[in-house]
């Protein structure tokens, strides 16, 4: 592949490490509206943005999804004051921009949630554009890939997405875009192999590791 110009990250479960707590807001919000809930169908889910997460997990109820999505924001913003980046994301991001590189991210967040960790991170500034679901179409379709396509001015055979989820990796896959599943997160290897991805790698010094070989042209047999 040719030398990558942008790389694409999704945020929950790729770079933040949210995934329990979003879990644990969703079974309280469904609780509160007795409706039954997994721990695995919540997990499920992430990714997805929050009017395609309401419809797969209650879809018997599109009554109290408003509801429902409101108790789940009230709780997770209560609750997620300690959610931070996975351990060497800071490091990876810094490296990434010293490279050269322009970033992206691309999240079911909506655009209040997504710009609330930005603050909370203090990485507004490390990211060239930044996509949430609440602003466009929801992951697996495309369009936020390709609206930051359009932004960044670059084709998808040179950029990058990576994510921790299936829908993340089928998102990309939609329009040929090369893809790194990182299996930290949401989804199992096992299921991120299905949209074959570049490598799959198990922590962010891996995938730190990996993506300097491609930028320095030094692929992995």
């Amino acid at each position: 592949m040719n030398r990558p110009e942008l790389i694409i990250f999704d945020w929950d479960g790729t770079l933040f490490n949210s995934v329990g707590q979003i879990v644990a807001s969703l079974q309280f919000a469904a609780q509160r509206f007795e409706q039954p809930l997994t721990h695995e169908a919540a997990q499920g889910v992430i990714g997805l943005g929050l009017p395609e997460v309401m419809q797969t997990l209650f879809p018997q109820v599109p009554h109290l999804h408003e509801q429902i999505v409101a108790a789940y924001g009230e709780h997770y913003v209560q609750h997620s004051t300690h959610d931070v980046w996975f351990d060497g994301v800071a490091e990876l991001l810094h490296d990434l921009k010293a490279m050269g590189m322009k970033l992206a991210v691309a999240t079911g967040k909506n655009r209040r949630g997504l710009d609330r960790v930005l603050t909370k991170t203090q990485s507004h500034h490390i990211f060239d554009i930044t996509r949430a679901a609440s602003e466009t179409m929801s992951k697996p379709h495309p369009r936020m890939l390709e609206e930051i396509l359009q932004v960044t001015e670059v084709e998808a055979k040179n950029a990058i997405m990576v994510g921790d989820s299936s829908y993340d990796l089928e998102m990309a896959m939609n329009i040929d875009m090369p893809r790194i599943g990182v299996s930290y997160g949401v989804h199992d290897p096992q299921v991120l192999a299905r949209y074959a991805p570049l490598t799959i790698v198990k922590s962010v010094p891996e995938l730190h590791h990996f993506l300097k070989q491609i930028l320095q042209q030094k692929m992995p047999a």
